[in-house]
């Protein structure tokens, strides 16, 4: 439920008691940039979603690709060492 009228004027009465009246309009420019940079901010991640939903699927194939490199590594060092090892003999 949003502040009507009288509500508004009791809100503005206490920050002017607490900020004081060389700070209220200080309060006012900062709460206004931020307002306006958030609005920027959301208007700008729409944006950058798009770009790093590209980004991240180029990334995924370029991982893809060295996770299989790796594992085709590990595959073969695990091969020779079975092969150095030789067949295990129980007593």
């Amino acid at each position: 439920m949003l502040p009507k009228g009288f509500e508004w004027v009791i809100i503005l009465i206490v920050a002017l008691l607490i900020f004081g009246p060389k700070n209220l309009p200080k309060l006012g420019k900062s709460l206004g940039s931020t307002v306006k940079n958030l609005r920027e901010g959301m208007a700008n991640d729409d944006k950058q979603d798009a770009q790093d939903v590209e980004a991240e699927t180029v990334i995924e194939d370029s991982d893809d690709a060295e996770i299989r490199e790796l594992e085709a590594k590990l595959a073969a060092a695990k091969a020779k060492k079975e092969e150095a090892d030789g067949p295990i003999s129980s007593n």
